[in-house]
């Protein structure tokens, strides 16, 4: 609990005292008990009614509460007067304390800013703070430590934890050449981090400031509430008004009778249920995604997340690991581990990302030595003696140039041929293989109601179609530029918004090379963002790990948070609205107002807390 609330806590205890008091007090004594204890609990209230009206902001809850306060006391009811500030003030205690545990957990959910680096500058180890870390500097992260800036690895082997950006449980193993992310918690070794940017534009902060800005981003619902409340509050006050004074003007009634039931109207219709409920509802929702990993950039993003029924998605790096695999290896003549290997040996000559494949197939580290004369042919593949045999390793084209008959193929992916001292040896097939998690991903969006999965991609008509049959999209299209996909993203929106006006599409690729289309998305999802400040920037969603599986999830918990904002708003106005009724007629007095004023905001903020545990 804050200090600040520890005070607040120990002036209406000391209030409820002196009310107590009143009671057992006779005469004068209970009646200057009365008074200290609407001193205590209520002077707040009224310096706060007048600096704003002094400001110009009159119709507020504190000018209704002072007003409802000061009426009962002039009319003769002093305790009542002092019961209306205490459960006025009770009921902001409990408020606070909610949403600065809603706070509190979100801020502790993202607590990511280190707070010291460790730097090595001539030749001596030296302390100072994330923002005076410079790019090309030596950080030194120890077991237990959060990395203070975006770097690549020098040296050391370790375990990453990423939970706080991305959600996920299981760390990640790093070593030397990998890039390692500010705001994850070294677990392991010690790891001297090669700095590539200054603090604030790293991972951390960059994220720290999105959390911020997300708060100022207001959904359609917010902003309504806020115009609400403007036009509310001076409409209840005229309505009092014309309830004090009408009916003893037209009727006769007793104006002391009319003017007690407006000041229990005025008290009822304090708005703060719905002005601290339905924000919070939104805060705890953005703070329930963060917690899995999600960036919500505002509550924008929340209600319009909630509508979406057309998924469009990029391929590579997005459904597929955009990495090749090897799939297939078809010897001839020889095994299937003697092809593997002679392969591999002589694509452990290239850097091209399909040798690279083949070598990870192997599994097996290269011999030293056992490759010579090698030769990279640029577009083909590669020359090499290996155990003394000559051997060609490549595309067609290779295999043509040196008289080599081919086997016919049509097949979807990358075709790695391979020719020993004149011979035909066999071939190995490699793909970029989709996500393991990929056809769960649509599996569970059409189980939250997307309508549609698309897929569009630059690669050829046959990989297109394997992958989208495999991963049971709806529809696929293939051979695309950049601008094709922005003129099938437009398409597929008419066709959203003539199945409902109301349903939105959103697109998921990498950040990076998807802008255009990103921005012209009703939603842009970018994968994988981890580090990539392109995909930060350029989407409205920003996974922070590389699962598609998690975009179900964030629909889900954005319907789960506007069902909560509209619950509080169905709730506040509802009863607010009968017990407005009630006051009019008399039926309700002040202390019930009170009540049922502080009732329903501490229910609804209740109810907006559950948006921090979504699930």
């Amino acid at each position: 609990m804050s200090r600040a609330l520890r005070r607040k806590l120990a002036w209406i205890a000391a209030g409820l005292f002196c009310f107590v008091a009143g009671w057992a007090l006779p005469g004068w004594g209970g009646l200057a008990a009365f008074a200290l204890a609407y001193a205590i609990a209520g002077w707040e209230v009224l310096w706060t009614a007048l600096r704003n009206i002094a400001r110009g902001e009159v119709f507020d809850e504190n000018f209704l509460m002072a007003i409802a306060s000061l009426g009962a006391i002039a009319l003769g009811d002093v305790a009542e007067g002092a019961a209306v500030m205490l459960f006025y003030q009770v009921g902001e205690w409990f408020q606070a304390f909610a949403v600065g545990r809603t706070r509190g957990s979100v801020a502790a959910l993202m607590d990511l800013r280190p707070e010291s680096a460790r730097v090595r500058r001539d030749g001596r180890e030296a302390e100072v703070v994330p923002e005076e870390v410079r790019p090309g500097e030596t950080v030194l992260v120890r077991p237990g430590e959060r990395i203070p800036v975006d770097g690549v690895v020098l040296s050391g082997l370790s375990a990453l934890d990423t939970a706080a950006l991305t959600g996920e449980s299981l760390p990640r193993e790093i070593g030397p050449g990998e890039n390692a992310a500010s705001g994850c918690i070294n677990l392991t070794g010690l790891l001297e981090i090669r700095a590539t940017k200054a603090y604030a534009d790293s991972t951390v902060a960059r994220i720290l400031a999105l959390v911020e800005e997300a708060a100022e981003r207001k959904a359609r619902t917010e902003a309504f509430i806020t115009r609400f409340a403007r036009w509310y509050t001076p409409v209840v006050v005229v309505a009092a008004v014309a309830v004090a004074a009408l009916p003893p003007l037209l009727a006769g009634g007793a104006w002391g009778t009319w003017v007690y039931r407006a000041l229990t109207f005025l008290v009822i219709s304090c708005p703060c249920a719905l002005v601290i409920s339905v924000p919070l509802s939104f805060f705890g929702g953005i703070g329930a995604a963060s917690r899995r990993g999600i960036l919500l950039k505002g509550s924008t993003c929340v209600e319009t997340l909630a509508n979406v029924r057309t998924v469009v998605f990029d391929k590579t790096g997005t459904l597929t690991r955009g990495a090749f695999a090897v799939t297939q290896v078809r010897p001839v003549g020889m095994s299937r581990e003697r092809l593997l290997e002679v392969a591999a040996h002589a694509e452990s000559v290239s850097t091209h990302p399909l040798a690279a494949a083949v070598v990870r197939a192997w599994g097996t580290s290269i011999r030293a030595g056992a490759v010579t004369e090698a030769r990279e042919v640029a577009g083909q593949g590669v020359r090499v003696r290996f155990e003394g045999h000559a051997v060609l390793a490549g595309n067609a084209r290779l295999m043509a140039s040196a008289g080599i008959a081919l086997p016919p193929a049509d097949e979807p992916g990358s075709v790695i041929h391979v020719a020993v001292d004149g011979a035909y040896a066999g071939s190995l097939l490699a793909e970029d293989t989709p996500k393991p998690d990929a056809a769960e991903a649509i599996a569970a969006l059409r189980a939250v109601g997307v309508r549609r999965t698309v897929m569009l991609t630059g690669d050829g008509e046959s990989a297109a179609r394997r992958v989208a049959a495999a991963l049971g999209l709806d529809r696929f299209f293939a051979k695309l530029l950049p601008a094709d996909k922005v003129a099938h993203v437009e398409e597929l929106l008419r066709e959203t918004r003539a199945d409902d006006p109301r349903a939105r599409l959103a697109f998921v690729g990498d950040g990076i090379n998807d802008a255009p289309v990103l921005a012209r998305a009703d939603l842009g999802v970018a994968m994988g963002a981890l580090g990539s400040d392109a995909a930060i920037e350029a989407a409205d969603v920003v996974l922070m790990d590389d699962k598609p599986s998690k975009i179900a999830v964030a629909i889900r918990i954005a319907r789960g948070t506007l069902a909560i904002a509209w619950q509080n708003i169905v709730f506040a106005v509802g009863v607010k609205a009968a017990i407005l009724v009630l006051g009019a007629l008399g039926l309700a007095n002040l202390w019930a107002a009170v009540f049922a004023d502080v009732g329903v905001c501490f229910l609804a903020v209740l109810n907006a807390i559950r948006a921090l545990r979504l699930r």
